[in-house]
């Protein structure tokens, strides 16, 4: 019987490797360069294992995947959390999308983005993926912004779309912003308009109470 547990947890810890290693590998060398090789060499393992534990590579970067969204939900959450207006919201988005960039996150979403467009199998995993973060952004849009008149401008559908069109758009165009500074410009942007569009965010009279359904 310990042999059996131990057998689990060297199984576990293998698998947990691979995973770690394969966002490490997304990030840094792309879709093209995540091989079942490069990520097992990485992780110090079999490549064949690869294949024994997730069926295949892009199981492996989907996981990859799954794990770094989790760990980014949490963080975020807590994050967007704390924003009760307009202005902190979109600092917490700025501090999110810069945490990404600095951690690799917008690359390793982008690069499976990228590998859909020639693997329509990826399609619906990338689709289903994505949808917690669309919810997360209309969450948070209409927690703040709900009832007001700026919410009804731009509906919190809308605008989580909007947000990761941008997210995507992003990576790509920072193959010519290298320096960032033109992205950063968008978000100084944003940021501008935000104290500027304070009237926009107050709810309107009754607005709780027909969100509530009373």
């Amino acid at each position: 019987m310990a042999k059996s547990g131990g057998n689990r947890r060297s199984s576990t810890e293998t698998k947990e490797r691979l995973v770690a290693a394969a966002g490490e590998v997304l990030r840094e060398e792309g879709r093209a360069g995540a091989s079942a090789r490069a990520i097992a060499t990485r992780a110090g393992a079999n490549s064949a294992l690869v294949f024994y534990h997730f069926g295949g590579v892009d199981q492996l970067l989907l996981a990859a995947l799954d794990h770094s969204s989790t760990e980014r939900m949490r963080l975020y959450e807590e994050l967007a959390g704390q924003a009760r207006t307009l202005e902190e919201l979109v600092e917490a988005a700025t501090r999110i999308y810069r945490t990404d960039l600095e951690r690799g996150y917008i690359t390793e979403f982008s690069e499976l983005v990228a590998a859909a467009v020639t693997q329509p199998e990826l399609r619906p995993e990338i689709r289903t993926r994505a949808e917690p973060w669309v919810a997360f952004i209309e969450r948070h849009w209409d927690r703040i912004l709900g009832g007001s008149a700026l919410g009804r401008l731009l509906p919190a559908r809308e605008v989580a779309n909007a947000a990761i069109t941008y997210y995507l758009g992003v990576n790509l165009f920072s193959v010519l912003d290298e320096d960032h500074s033109r992205t950063e410009a968008v978000l100084d942007l944003a940021g501008g308009l935000a104290p500027r569009a304070k009237l926009l965010t107050l709810r309107l009279p009754g607005a709780g109470e027909r969100r509530s359904g009373t």
